[in-house]
């Protein structure tokens, strides 16, 4: 049975973080949801497009989608404006706080570490990466300037230049490195071959 992932996506979203995931995680078989939060489905992103997501997140919480059991990952994009909706939904901040307690992999890049991820109290203790300069508003974690983080079952990475290792973080965590290693080929990252 493939592995479920489910992808927030709130307007103002960084496209390159939301969409290289879906992308890779696809590739790799993962089954991968993409989740409007909002009651629309079409969600504008910060450099305006828009992307049809899958469901809007109530229309999957009629359907169990709201459960941390139903899903193995969580990810959330950045993105300025993205980040701060995401972080004023309750439903995300409560599917992604009992996704996190349960060891359930939480991911998340750029802004959306720092304005997602802390205040739910999700990097106490932890060792973490975003976007330059968020750091600073974070505290009782460790911050690193590494593209991507992985600490237990949260990872974090730096922004849109860093998507692609970010999603084949996700990819080896949640599914294998073998897999990870397969698509970095496949995607033609540089020093991997097929």
């Amino acid at each position: 049975m493939p592995k479920k992932a489910i992808v927030f996506l709130a307007e103002g979203f960084e496209e390159v973080e939301a969409v290289t995931p879906v992308d890779y995680l696809r590739r790799a078989g993962v089954d991968v949801t993409t989740a409007a939060v909002g009651a629309s489905r079409t969600v504008k992103g910060a450099h305006g497009m828009e992307i049809n997501a899958d469901a809007a997140f109530a229309e999957l919480a009629k359907k169990g989608g709201a459960d941390a059991g139903f899903w193995d990952a969580v990810i959330l994009p950045g993105g300025g404006g993205g980040s701060k909706n995401l972080a004023a939904s309750k439903e995300t901040g409560a599917l992604v706080r009992a996704m996190a307690a349960s060891g359930k992999l939480v991911a998340a890049i750029c802004a959306s570490p720092a304005v997602v991820l802390a205040p739910l109290g999700v990097l106490k203790g932890r060792k973490f990466t975003c976007y330059p300069g968020m750091e600073k508003e974070v505290s009782g974690a460790v911050w690193s300037s590494d593209p991507v983080v992985a600490d237990g079952n949260i990872i974090t990475s730096r922004g849109a230049g860093t998507a692609g290792a970010f999603a084949l973080a996700v990819i080896g965590k949640l599914v294998s490195e073998a897999a990870g290693k397969k698509i970095a080929g496949q995607v033609v990252v540089p020093g991997e071959t097929i």
